[in-house]
Formats: structure tokens, C-alpha cells, sequence
């Protein structure tokens, strides 16, 4: 009676056989890979180019083969090394990291705002509430300023804060210094603003309603500080003060809110895909928007933190933000417009 043949031998067997047949083509892969890492995928030649995706859906075809059979690990990891790495080559960013950002501020950025306008008009509403509610009520009782504010944001001002002390400590406070001002202050505003406007993109995975929440809060925020200057007659005074950065601030945070909602929306309301599938889809573009509004932010926190004191005069500032708000909605309405995609 003969021997049962070896199972091992035979997946050695078949292991051999199977790298000898395609191991030419894994080889061509890796020499024209390792030279578009070196030198970019324009060192290619026309052919070659033609050439490696024909050569690296071989390989992803043959790392299914090998896993099937039980291949040795060796080989498996070369193969997953050799895949990762061509389809980085393949499918990767063809150009540089400053090319990218110019792309980014150029189109990613406009078109994803244009694409969640429709939650942008739903945000900017819940906050003109927001700032209607906190106005009317510290009008209507000014203590209320104190039960509404963070303390965070109240400084020296308060019920009992005269026009005189808002103009001298807020309004038109000194500016402190070059260091005091651009680096110390602007950095502070910039990271306590980003905090609250990741905060309300976050927050969207709750189905969006502490995104909403936050938003109005943000909103009465603004109607009460505008109700406290409003009593001591400070209304055009403390506009130009705001505007001249909130134009861009409240801008930031309300780009920051929309996205929020895009999630929660594409939570509720997946569509005929998986929900993980639609904020795969969804989820990325709405994700870029936010990081567009923190460089907003990081703008806002330079004019806010020394610049607006520098432009002391009422007039200038509303000027500014007027200008700065006719800028804003241009770009964001003609830019990357014309280059194909969908908005």
C-alpha cells in the first residue's frame, strides 16, 4: 500500500510554482514603483505608465491567490508591501503638498461650501435666533448678562459697566504690543474658536441637535453682549468692534455647524447605501470644510487679536468687515466654479 502523499510538499510545491510563473511580473512592479518614488511618476515613459496599473491589478490578483493557498508569510508580506506601495503610485495625489493646498483653497474648499449651503441657511437661522433671544432678554432685564455669559467671556464687562468703561477697557482698549497682541492673544482666540467650531462639526454625530444647541448658545452669546453695549448707547460702537473680526468668526463657526449637520443628516437619512457608506461619502467633504474654517479662524484670531485695535475708529472697522464679508461671498461663490465637478 503506498504512502499518502504530503500536504506540505504539496503546498510547497504549489508555493514554487505559483511565485515562478508571476514573480518576472512582481519584479517589473517593484523597479518601476521604486522609481516613481524617487524621481515621481512622470519618470515613467508613456508605456510604462500604460503599463503599471495593468501590472498591479496582477499583483493585488495574485496576493488573493497567495492568501488562498497558504503561501509563506515571507512572500505574503512582500506582496502586501508591493501592493500598498503601487497603489499609493497608482491612484495616489500627482502633485506636491503646496500644489494640493492651492487645490484645496482653490476648489475643495468653495465647492464644499456651495455643496452644504442648503445646512449653511439652517445654522446661520438657528443663530440669528439665538442672537434675537439674548438680545431681547438682557433688554429686558439686564441681569440676565450675567446668568447667560461664560465667564471665560465676561472680563470687566457686566450690568454695571458704564458707557465710559466699555469704550476705555473694550471698544477702544490700547492695543498691547506686537507680542501681546499677534502671538499671545491671537493664539489664544484661535484655539478657544477652533475648539468650539470642531465642537459643533463633532457634536453632528448626536443627530446634530447639541450642534444646533451650540450654535444658538453662540447666538445669545452675541445678542446679549449686543444688549449690554445697546443700553450704554455703544450699539454702533460695539458692531464695528465685532465685525471687523466676527465677519469672519461667526463665518467659521457657522461653516463649522453646517457640517455638523451634513453628518447627522446623512446619519438619519443614509439614502439607499449603508449609513457607514454615506458618511464615507458625505463625511469627507463636510470634514474638509472644517479645516477650511480653522485657517478662517486663525485669520479672525490675527484681526482680532491685534489688529482691530490698531484700526481705532469706528467707521474703519465697519468698513473692513464690509469689505471683508464681500470677499468672503465671492469666493465662495465664483471660486472653483469653472474647473468641472459638481458643487
Amino acid at each position: 500500500m503506498s504512502a499518502a502523499p504530503d500536504s506540505s510538499m504539496t503546498i510547497t510545491l504549489r508555493s514554487a510554482e505559483f511565485r515562478r510563473a508571476r514573480e518576472g511580473s512582481w519584479r517589473r512592479l517593484d523597479e518601476m514603483v521604486a522609481l516613481a518614488e524617487k524621481k515621481g511618476i512622470g519618470a515613467l515613459s508613456a508605456d510604462e505608465a500604460e503599463e503599471l496599473p495593468l501590472l498591479y491589478q496582477a499583483a493585488v490578483s495574485s496576493l488573493s491567490v497567495a492568501r488562498n493557498i497558504a503561501l509563506d508569510r515571507a512572500l505574503l508580506l512582500y506582496l502586501e508591501n508591493l501592493t500598498l506601495r503601487a497603489y499609493l503610485v497608482v491612484y495616489g495625489p500627482r502633485a506636491g503638498v503646496m500644489r494640493n493646498l492651492a487645490l484645496f483653497f482653490t476648489r475643495g474648499f468653495p465647492r464644499g461650501v456651495r455643496a452644504i449651503r442648503r445646512h449653511l441657511a439652517i445654522v446661520f437661522a438657528v443663530m440669528a435666533a439665538g442672537i434675537a433671544a439674548g438680545f431681547l432678554l438682557v433688554r429686558s432685564d439686564v441681569s440676565y448678562f450675567s446668568l447667560l455669559m461664560p465667564e471665560m467671556l465676561v472680563g470687566d464687562r457686566g450690568p454695571d459697566s458704564t458707557a465710559s468703561d466699555l469704550l476705555e477697557n473694550e471698544i477702544f482698549a490700547p492695543w498691547g504690543g506686537f507680542v501681546s497682541a499677534f502671538i499671545v492673544f491671537a493664539n489664544s482666540l484661535f484655539r478657544h474658536n477652533a475648539i468650539i467650531g470642531i465642537f459643533s462639526f463633532g457634536l453632528g454625530f448626536a443627530l446634530g441637535v447639541p450642534t444646533l444647541a451650540l450654535i444658538a448658545y453662540n447666538g445669545v452669546i452675541i445678542g446679549a453682549f449686543i444688549a449690554l453695549h445697546a443700553r450704554a448707547g455703544l450699539t454702533a460702537d460695539f458692531i464695528g468692534w465685532l465685525s471687523i473680526h466676527g465677519v469672519t468668526e461667526i463665518l467659521a463657526i457657522l461653516l463649522c455647524g453646517a457640517s455638523g449637520l451634513v453628518v447627522a443628516e446623512k446619519i438619519l437619512f443614509p439614502g439607499p447605501i449603508s449609513r457607514i457608506e454615506s458618511l464615507a461619502l458625505h463625511g469627507r467633504r463636510a470634514a474638509s470644510v472644517v479645516a477650511g474654517a480653522v485657517v478662517l479662524f486663525f485669520i479672525a484670531g490675527i484681526i482680532e487679536g491685534g489688529f482691530r485695535q490698531l484700526v481705532a475708529n469706528t467707521p474703519a472697522r465697519c468698513a473692513f468687515a464690509l469689505a471683508t464679508g464681500i470677499l468672503w461671498a465671492l469666493y465662495f461663490i465664483l471660486a472653483g466654479a469653472g474647473g468641472g465637478g459638481s458643487d
